[in-house]
């Protein structure tokens, strides 16, 4: 895939590229949504894989720019939307929702507003967006829907199939990927240490792909949060 650079843009890193592995598995045939595109990565790998229609949402004027041209340049038609999460499409249902928020934990604990640094922090624990995203994402997800999430376990791996169990879907972990920490949470060790988010000494992090999926509801059914074994 060719993605134009754009100042302002964050361009993808390693988490985008496994996210949009995850996003072309199930896009065929699919209305997808992909909250907080950046540069349109994973919104264009799901078009390429078949996709029944794309809605890409970013907050950034720029991010909505980037993700036009790289749709362009690659081929692939999507609707690019500037917005706040949800908010543009909430009248309509998707059969995937994606996203690979920013879920970097800010060393003043705050959210940008605008700068290079609204592509990465969001707030004290990193989960700022995510919170959100897993409250109201599940609000325009078709039935048997899913929902699709890349962060950090630093910013906490059980909050989030808590939260997706609490609003009625089915959550579980379906990639890690263990490694060292990231430049970003490397440079705020001595922060995030002080907020107990990383262990004193902790070099290693892994990247989850979180599933929440929308099913119906009986007596019969599974509890909704799922929790299966993780090869290493």
């Amino acid at each position: 895939m060719r993605i134009i650079p754009i100042p302002g843009v964050f361009r993808p890193l390693s988490d985008t590229r496994l996210l949009a592995s995850h996003a072309a598995r199930h896009a065929p045939g699919a209305r997808v949504l992909d909250l907080c595109t950046g540069s349109g990565y994973v919104a264009i790998a799901a078009a390429r894989s078949g996709a029944r229609s794309v809605t890409a949402v970013d907050v950034s004027r720029r991010a909505v720019l980037a993700a036009r041209l790289n749709a362009r340049r690659n081929g692939t038609r999507l609707r690019a939307i500037r917005g706040d999460l949800v908010a543009p499409v909430r009248e309509e249902r998707f059969e995937l929702v994606v996203s690979n928020p920013p879920y970097v934990p800010a060393v003043d604990g705050g959210v940008p507003s605008r700068g290079p640094q609204r592509a990465w922090d969001a707030g004290a624990d990193g989960r700022a967006l995510l919170d959100r995203i897993c409250e109201e994402a599940p609000a325009v997800l078709a039935p048997g829907g899913r929902l699709l999430l890349v962060h950090s376990s630093v910013c906490g791996e059980a909050e989030t199939l808590d939260r997706l169990s609490a609003a009625g879907l089915r959550a579980e972990v379906v990639d890690r990927r263990p490694g060292p920490l990231g430049p970003l949470l490397s440079g705020r060790r001595e922060v995030l240490e002080e907020r107990g988010l990383l262990e004193p000494g902790q070099e290693e992090e892994d990247v989850l792909v979180v599933c929440g999926r929308r099913v119906s509801t009986t007596a019969a059914d599974a509890p909704a949060r799922e929790t299966v074994p993780t090869l290493r």
